[in-house]
């Protein structure tokens, strides 16, 4: 839970995902839950009841019976709950329970507060069978990848009454991670309307995780197919929407998903920025990577270090050529540049990288016959990969790809020419170009990706995570929007003409003058966008590349 508990020390709290809710954003949301009707409140994992003392200054209004309920699994955070409640005078009803033990009966006017936030590393066992048992009795089915505040969302609505209203601090990980597909689809399937705000500062400083408030309305009063963002720079800028609170946040800025799975992060984007990556797809001037070719995961081995060999050790162990092929070294600081050729990877193996990978494709020879004997005394055969495949040491393969992709990104994905012709593995992607666009793509794509556009919409589909890094999987990669073939045909001579200096700003670290380059051919020529529109795309890129950043400063501090 992010709320206060003064009893509990700072890293049992943390233990639990416990954080200091800020007195603003908790009034800010009791005004909104409530407004002018409501005086059943519900606050889950309370904690030491804060936002209950916020819902009774709201509901103190002379509307009548008042309602309040907290649940609590922690005891000393129940003991501070009520203590507190007694000493403000306030009557409420403070019950020590697992939330997810609790059914819910419809009844309640709100649900307000701040779930606990556990990763699902740690959230295991019985508890998550029950979390997850839970949320699937109220319709929705969560994977064991989940973190329980997602079974907290989806359990909170079974509290509401027709009409109610549902307000939660809840991590940002609700706009862009995969398990909360399905509650992002709930959320709109169930309430008449949604709301997120979004704040530029943290709220909670000794917390790794951005959060975002969640505030839906009109519970099985109708469905949605948007939802409205509200941005902040911090909480105390909640006072801007005036003092109208009770009943409205305005209009926010609305954004409405292709399915209602998908992901929210692209509602961060500022509308001239989607709508200049809207029309180009739309006109066929920018295209899904998809429409190049196929991207794939490189060789799982199951023991990188055992698997891949620099040249010093292929000498000494005296491996055959039969036992080797040529890879990618693990690692992705290589391909920063626009290819790597045959000079590079050859640069690379003399400076001690993991060149080689043992993969014979028959018999090892003797040497390798020792290889593989040594491997299983080190018990490298009893990985999960390893054991589930016959020979254990023969590591599935595929082709040579054209293009490499690179996978975790503190910066933006990259594409690079696989000009030695080596093999990759999951360190990286493959891009496999189709044949009408293979020679096209192997020369000029991996310049042409290299514009503001693509790079803002790599942090469109790709997973943000608390370190900062980018990823993107296969299908998210395929979902990268990149200059259509079409135009890259079109306009390859001019391509062709910046690619050497492009290449060369690339080699002394200069990639955002190389960007600027790119997006001279790409941006104007190739889109025909103005000074203006341009700016706009570098903001609203920086907006986002700035977050992940924040991210970074966080987990590190």
């Amino acid at each position: 839970m992010l709320s206060r508990e003064l009893t509990d020390p700072a890293t049992a709290r943390h233990a639990r995902g416990a954080y200091f809710t800020p007195e603003p954003v908790a009034s800010f949301m009791a005004q909104w839950a409530l407004g002018q009707h409501g005086s059943r409140v519900l606050e889950p994992s309370c904690g030491d009841a804060q936002f209950l003392a916020a819902a009774n200054a709201v509901l103190d209004d002379g509307r009548g019976p008042v309602e309040l309920v907290g649940l609590e699994l922690h005891e000393p955070s129940v003991q501070a709950a009520r203590a507190r409640m007694q000493a403000a005078g306030i009557d409420a009803r403070i019950e020590q329970a697992n939330f997810f033990e609790v059914p819910g009966h419809a009844d309640f006017d709100a649900v307000i507060g701040n779930p606990p936030y556990v990763r699902y590393q740690l959230h295991r066992g019985a508890d998550r069978q029950l979390s997850r048992a839970t949320a699937k009795a109220s319709g929705v089915e969560l994977n064991q990848l989940a973190s329980i505040w997602a079974a907290f969302v989806v359990h909170s609505t079974s509290f509401l009454a027709d009409g109610g209203r549902l307000a939660l601090v809840l991590p940002a990980e609700l706009m862009f991670v995969n398990y909360a597909g399905p509650v992002r689809q709930m959320l709109l399937e169930r309430f008449a309307s949604v709301h997120l705000a979004v704040f530029e500062e943290r709220l909670f400083a000794d917390a790794q995780e951005e959060v975002v408030l969640l505030l839906a309305e009109g519970y099985r009063q109708g469905s949605s197919d948007s939802f409205s963002l509200h941005q902040f720079r911090n909480a105390h800028d909640l006072h801007t929407l005036g003092a109208d609170t009770r009943h409205t946040l305005g209009a926010g800025t609305r954004h409405t998903p292709a399915r209602g799975n998908d992901r929210w992060t692209g509602s961060l984007v500022g509308l001239e920025a989607q709508g200049i990556l809207s029309a180009a797809l739309a006109a066929g001037r920018m295209a899904p990577l998809q429409s190049w070719g196929e991207t794939s995961l490189g060789a799982v081995t199951g023991n990188n270090k055992w698997f891949t060999l620099s040249a010093a050790q292929v000498q000494e162990l005296g491996l055959a050529d039969e036992d080797l092929i040529r890879i990618s070294p693990p690692g992705s600081r290589h391909l920063r540049g626009l290819e790597l050729s045959e000079e590079g990877w050859e640069k690379l193996a003399a400076h001690g990288a993991a060149a080689w990978m043992f993969r014979p494709a028959a018999e090892p020879s003797g040497a390798g016959a020792r290889f593989v004997a040594s491997g299983e005394l080190q018990n490298v055969d009893a990985a999960y990969k390893c054991r589930v495949r016959s020979p254990w040491w023969r590591v599935p393969v595929l082709s040579v790809p054209d293009l490499f992709m690179t996978y975790m990104n503190a910066d933006t994905p990259r594409l690079t020419a696989n000009e030695a012709g080596v093999h990759h593995i999951n360190s990286i992607h493959g891009v496999y170009l189709g044949a009408d666009a293979r020679e096209l793509g192997r020369e000029l794509l991996p310049v042409a990706s290299l514009n503001t556009l693509t790079m803002l919409g790599a942090e469109m589909v790709g997973r943000s995570y608390g370190g900062g890094i980018l990823k993107l999987e296969p299908r998210e990669a395929d979902q990268l929007p990149v200059p259509a073939i079409g135009m890259v045909q079109r306009h390859a001579p001019q391509l062709r003409a910046i690619k050497p200096e492009v290449r060369e700003l690339l080699a002394h670290g200069r990639k955002q003058e190389a960007a600027n380059l790119v997006d001279s051919v790409v941006l104007q020529a190739l889109l025909g966008l103005d000074a203006e529109a341009i700016e706009a795309l570098r903001a609203a890129r920086m907006n986002m590349l700035e977050r992940r950043k924040a991210r970074s400063k966080a987990v590190k501090g």
